[in-house]
């Protein structure tokens, strides 16, 4: 090589060295399981938490920020591609079978390592998603960004898991010798919850829980200070998604869903924030934006397949400035299955149960590990709550509509109050639109999903774009009086399309004993429909307006099924029978079950609950 070609090539690398410092490092720490509620800086009900508020004068306090799911493997598996769950079928939790990206999709890491950053988990993943060895240089317990090249630009994650549900997973023995620093006499406990000495001590112990966080947070901060990296790095602090206490994670209450961000952006990079450090801003913004705000701020191309948009970093639209409005969708947890899904705009939030005769307080084994979730249901069976206490019991309404400022524990539905159908209609023709454009995979059924839509869901989606949007009309039967959806539901019942008639079916239970003249006909269904899960939704019915025992079909009905996932969804509803309808009571024969399916851990943990 010439002289001429040594200081070319130097002339470069000094470039691309250059170039690189330019970019800021980008580290995210991340809480597990707390909303927004707990902390004194966005609710009067939190606790203190001195490391995150000593940097607010440089910090963009988030006071809109939402998950799009509230439970760890769905949130998560939006945030690392940019794509809404339900179209990309990594919305269940948690999935046995992991979804296969299409080529034109990939974890945003992906891009940032192509770009030459150095990128680093530390440590939980928690994705629906397989993933390949290009998203990150490391994620393990060890992984850092001191590990990188010397002056390549870095993403970091470190997460921390000090607020997770299961640090809640304690005795009645282990309250009496725990000892809080939140006052336990004083502590706020939501008006949804009772106010027993249990609910006290367990939001005591939470809120002592983000205390310590917040002291985990500041170590991670003086980490980089003691690298001399503040000043070059945009840090953001955020939950992975709502609280652990009843009723938030896992559902789409706003405990569930809001979760506390604040973002640190050093001096030398406040051109890359349209917000100024020390303010706080009402902008709404969701972990779907997350990739994108990112590669924004590494000066990368947004992907088209990225369903969010960037509210940091160059160029970001005034329309992103101006958003109000958030989804979110909750589906199967473990064992659990229900259809939810919302849409906040504004102070208002509309919440779509599509199968509302589902109760919400159905057993989940994990779940129930919370002291606090099984001294709720004591109470409830013994008939020691008030209604607004007794609702986490009952059947849902389709449609809920909720003014969260003045109501932020949603407990005062607004859906069939006169002033408010305007909104409510705006909002529920918001919320299709968005389903039907994704398109929203869940209107098929999960075991549909995993057979023929995990070697490429998008795919799938597109190909039956149609067939989706007509069951989720069919779905909407639900929201209209029953004397006009009569007619279409007693066609659909009859439908040659299986899956309308399933969803018929589903729609005559959320509409109960006024379905009750098709009490025949959904009687056929139970006793010859090819489709298994169409004989149980007829059973399901059945049960549920009470005129006919149907349990013997139910456990016939399960013991006929070969495939986990159809087996799980028929447990579900003999749960929900059994402790909420009429309070049948089954024994399960696990000789009698498919070897293959009862291998599911799932499955029997559903059966040894159903058999005590």
């Amino acid at each position: 090589m010439n002289f001429k070609s040594i200081i070319f090539s130097v002339i470069i690398g000094l470039s691309t060295f250059l170039r690189a410092q330019e970019k800021p490092n980008v580290v995210w720490i991340v809480s597990e399981d707390n909303s927004k509620h707990y902390m004194k800086l966005f609710d009067k009900n939190g606790v203190a938490t001195p490391n995150i508020e000593k940097l607010a004068k440089k910090v963009v306090q988030f006071n809109r920020a939402f998950s799009n799911a509230a439970v760890c493997s769905a949130a998560r598996s939006s945030i690392i591609t940019g794509v809404f769950g339900p179209k990309l079928a990594t919305h269940y939790h948690r999935s046995e079978q992991k979804v296969t990206l299409p080529e034109n999709i990939k974890m945003f890491p992906e891009y940032l390592r192509d770009a030459g950053y150095y990128t680093s988990n530390n440590a939980k993943e928690d994705y629906n998603i397989l993933k390949n060895d290009d998203v990150w240089d490391d994620s393990s317990k060890k992984a850092s960004w001191r590990n990188r090249k010397k002056g390549q630009p870095f993403f970091h994650v470190f997460n921390i898991g000090t607020t997770h549900e299961g640090q809640l997973h304690f005795s009645e023995k282990d309250v009496e010798s725990i000892k809080t620093k939140t006052n336990i006499e004083t502590v706020f406990v939501q008006p949804n919850h009772p106010q027993t000495e249990t609910f006290k001590h367990t939001n005591a112990i939470y809120r002592d829980l983000i205390v310590k966080m917040d002291g985990q947070i500041g170590e991670v901060i003086d980490q980089l200070q003691d690298d001399n990296l503040l000043e070059n790095t945009i840090v953001f602090y955020y939950g992975d998604h709502g609280g652990v206490l009843p009723n938030s994670k896992g559902y789409l209450k706003e405990t569930g869903l809001h979760v506390p961000l604040v973002i640190y952006i050093p001096e030398k990079f406040k051109n890359l924030s349209p917000f100024t450090a020390g303010t706080s801003t009402n902008t709404f913004v969701s972990f779907i934006d997350f990739s994108a705000t990112v590669l924004n701020l590494a000066g990368i191309a947004i992907p088209e397949t990225i369903d969010g948009s960037p509210f940091l970093g160059a160029n970001v639209s005034k329309t992103t400035l101006k958003n109000n409005e958030t989804y979110g969708y909750a589906d199967r947890f473990d064992e659990k299955y229900d259809m939810v899904r919302s849409l906040r705009k504004g102070n208002l939030k509309y919440i779509r149960n599509f199968q509302p005769f589902t109760v919400d307080a159905l057993m989940n084994q994990y779940r129930y590990k919370q002291l606090a979730y099984r001294e709720w249901k004591t109470l409830f069976d013994n008939g020691k709550l008030n209604e607004i206490q007794s609702q986490f019991f009952k059947p849902k309404a389709p449609e809920e509509l909720y003014d969260v400022e003045n109501d932020p524990y949603e407990t005062i539905n607004l859906a069939n109050n006169p002033a408010y159908q305007k909104s409510l209609k705006q909002l529920r023709k918001n919320l299709n639109g968005w389903m039907s454009s994704m398109p929203d995979l869940s209107l098929f059924p999960e075991n549909y999903i995993i057979d023929e839509a995990f070697n490429d869901p998008i795919a799938f989606g597109q190909a039956h774009k149609t067939e989706i949007s007509k069951y989720l009309k069919i779905a909407n039967l639900q929201v209209i009086p029953f004397h006009k959806a009569q007619h279409k539901l007693k066609k659909y019942l009859k439908s040659t399309d299986e899956l309308e008639r399933y969803w018929a079916l589903i729609s005559c239970s959320s509409f109960g004993a006024q379905a009750g003249a098709f009490t025949n006909q959904i009687k056929q269904i139970m006793k010859s429909d090819p489709l298994l899960i169409n004989k149980m939704r007829a059973a399901e019915f059945l049960g549920i307006i009470g005129i006919l025992d149907s349990s013997k079909y139910l456990t016939e009905i399960l013991y006929e099924s070969t495939n986990e996932k159809e087996a799980l969804l028929i447990l579900n509803t003999i749960a929900l029978l059994q402790d909420y309808y009429q309070k049948y009571q089954f024994n399960i024969d696990i000789k009698k079950l498919d070897k293959a399916v009862f291998k599911n851990k799932l499955i029997q943990e559903r059966v040894t609950y159903l058999n005590n």
